[in-house]
């Protein structure tokens, strides 16, 4: 079963939509320089109000450890996803389960991977995050038959079907994919997401083409 992270959200009702729609993972962004912020207050709501087993994940990019813990804290959010030069050192010292974002444009990504040890969860997206662009899909599938990724990049309800086929990640991740406009989710494209993954893995399972 492919899992759905559900990125970018900003207000309250976006993400109840998403998490009713099936999504495994709610993404809010915590970096200085973002086109979709969030506040500390919008996630606690969220926590709430969200059924069990929603993870909601904090976005952060080289930000002092001490931010990153007190915001994770305060909000009631469960992991870490890193889009920055955060290495090893980092994440052993921040002491939360971390996503660590790595660009995967050029082929060099494995290498990098390899810095981080197998209980860091690793997502291939294209430049830092949030670009819309698509990573490169051959890449990540190559990196995927040695370690279990995450693919964002430019997903969207008309190419997630191909990039399963394509890559079979663990998990897919969308922000711009499924907006209105920036930070403003579009309700019904989330659901048309998230129905099109759960219609790839059941294509998948039968052993059909998608």
């Amino acid at each position: 079963m492919t899992r759905v992270k559900i990125c970018g959200l900003t207000r309250v009702e976006d993400a109840l939509v998403a998490a009713a729609a099936g999504a495994d993972a709610l993404g809010f962004v915590f970096a200085k320089v973002t086109k979709r912020p969030c506040d500390i207050a919008t996630v606690r709501e969220v926590s709430a109000k969200v059924p069990p087993f929603v993870t909601l994940v904090g976005v952060f990019r080289d930000q002092p450890l001490e931010e990153v813990r007190r915001i994770m804290s305060e909000g009631r959010i469960h992991v870490a996803q890193l889009h920055g030069d955060e290495d090893q050192g980092y994440i052993d010292a921040l002491g939360l389960p971390v996503l660590k974002a790595l660009n995967a444009e050029t082929a060099e990504v494995e290498e990098r991977m390899k810095r981080y040890r197998e209980d860091v969860n690793i997502l291939f997206d294209a430049g830092i995050g949030g670009s819309g662009r698509l990573c490169d899909w051959s890449l990540a599938a190559h990196a995927q038959q040695k370690r279990e990724i995450i693919l964002a990049g430019g997903l969207t309800p008309d190419n997630v079907k191909d990039a399963i086929s394509s890559v079979s990640p663990w998990g897919v991740d969308t922000a711009g994919g499924v907006e209105a406009s920036k930070g403003i989710k579009d309700h019904n494209l989330i659901r048309k997401f998230i129905r099109a993954v759960k219609e790839s893995d059941a294509a998948l399972h039968r052993g059909d083409r998608v």
